[in-house]
Parts: structure tokens; C-alpha cells; sequence
């Protein structure tokens, strides 16, 4: 049998002590507040009761939440696949990357509502302005730490490499791509916390579907319990989709301590 150090971990969701103690600290104070408020001369619908809040939890219908997961995997994946192409791209040429390397950053330092701005006034559909908003958004962190990736593998690997005579394919699947997968599943991370912030605030406008479009009803309703209750939808979605790709990321570099 193989020495502990050597067996191959198991992947597993983790749910810290701590963690759980915070939560319920939170969930005691939140409930004396709400009991609180008339004394305090806050209006009683501002700090709803947990009673509230679970009952706003308990409507909840799925179909809004199947049509945001889905915005957010389309999205994600698509941003993927296009800022892996274009930084490949992008590593090849040299004239290719100078060009394009200063038009990435100004695209990430446009604002998220500019972005939403731009959609609603170029493009007539709800579901491609969402869409738009979202690649554009994701894409290039997508592209810009793919190409930083790259251009950290020691170039003595590279050298080794290239004295195959590899084809361009064979270059980036033998070499590039198992060296740059743990960059990939960070940006992953990164990505998927960003495009559940940005999806919410795409669907606010114009989007009669999707838990952004839930919060826009609950605010119209004065419903803070409503509005609460999605937002326990969206953390909790975010965790999920951080738990599965965080189960991918210990399968794929199991090699690592």
C-alpha cells in the first residue's frame, strides 16, 4: 500500500465549523433586529423576521432560477472558448498580440452598466443583449490570463518542444494546455463570481425572466423578504457552481500537494 502522502485525494465538499457559527450568529442578530425595529423607528418591512424570509424562500419557482443558471453557463462557456482561441492566437503573433493586448484593457475598464447601456441600445433581443453583456465581460479575463499563462512556461520546455517539430495543434495540447490548466480553473473562479453579479444586473433591464428580473418585481413590492430570499438563491447558486468546479479542479491536478 502506498504511503499517505502519496494517495490521491478525495474530492469533497467542506463545510467549515466556523462558517456555520458565523451564520448562525448572523441569523440571531438579523431576527432580534427585526423584533427590534418599531423601537428603533425602523419600519417593520425593512427588517424582515426569518419566518418571512423562509416563506418568500418557499415560493421561490424554479423556472427563474433554470433560466439564470443557463445565461451563466452559456455565457461562461462561450467566453471561454473565445478568449482560449484568441489567446492562442494572440501567442503566435507577436504584431497580432501588440494590436489587440491594448484594445482587451480598454474593454475591461468599460463599466458593467456602459455595457448594459450599449446592449439595450444596439441589439433588440433580451436574451443576446444578456449574452453580449456577459462575454464581453468574462471573455477577456478569459483571454488575458490564458495568454499570461502561456507566456510563463519556462522556455526551456518550449525550446524542448519545438526540436520535435511539433504542429501548432500538437504544440498547444501537449504543451500549453496541460501547463496552463491550473491558471484556467482560477479564472474559472473568478469568472463565474463576476458573471452571477453581472447576469443579475443585465436582467434588471428588459428581462421579464431570471432572478434579476425577481429582484426588480420585489423592489417594486417594497418586499425586502422577497429580495432577501433571491439573494440566498444567488450565493447559494454561487457556491454550488465554485463547489463542482472546484471537484473538476482536485480530479484534474490530483497531482498537486
Amino acid at each position: 500500500m502506498a504511503p499517505d502522502e502519496y494517495r490521491e485525494p478525495v474530492p469533497s465538499f467542506t463545510f467549515p465549523r466556523q462558517t456555520l457559527v458565523s451564520l448562525l450568529v448572523f441569523a440571531v442578530f438579523w431576527e432580534a433586529l427585526s423584533h427590534l425595529a418599531p423601537y428603533l423607528g425602523i419600519p417593520p418591512f425593512a427588517v424582515p423576521g426569518l419566518l418571512k424570509i423562509a416563506r418568500s424562500i418557499a415560493a421561490i419557482t424554479p423556472v427563474d432560477i433554470v433560466v439564470t443558471l443557463a445565461r451563466v453557463v452559456g455565457a461562461l462557456l462561450a467566453s471561454f472558448v473565445i478568449g482560449l482561441a484568441l489567446a492562442m492566437a494572440m501567442y503566435r503573433s507577436e504584431k497580432l498580440h501588440n494590436y489587440l493586448h491594448p484594445m482587451v484593457r480598454i474593454l475591461m475598464a468599460v463599466p458593467v452598466v456602459s455595457w448594459i447601456l450599449f446592449a439595450v441600445l444596439w441589439f433588440p433581443g433580451v436574451e443576446f443583449r444578456i449574452g453580449f453583456v456577459l462575454v464581453v465581460v468574462c471573455g477577456p479575463v478569459f483571454l488575458i490570463d490564458t495568454i499570461d499563462a502561456m507566456r510563463g512556461v519556462p522556455r526551456e520546455l518550449r525550446q524542448m518542444m519545438q526540436s520535435f517539430r511539433p504542429t501548432t495543434y500538437q504544440f498547444f495540447v501537449k504543451l500549453m494546455l496541460p501547463a496552463i490548466v491550473p491558471t484556467i480553473f482560477t479564472s474559472w473562479k473568478v469568472n463565474i463570481s463576476l458573471a452571477i453579479r453581472v447576469v443579475t444586473i443585465a436582467e434588471l433591464v428588459g428581462a421579464v425572466t431570471g432572478i434579476g428580473h425577481q429582484l426588480s418585481v420585489a423592489q417594486e413590492l417594497f418586499s425586502v423578504a422577497d429580495v432577501f430570499a433571491w439573494t440566498i438563491v444567488l450565493v447559494v447558486l454561487l457556491f454550488l457552481l465554485e463547489g463542482l468546479l472546484s471537484r473538476a479542479e482536485k480530479r484534474l491536478l490530483r497531482w498537486r500537494p
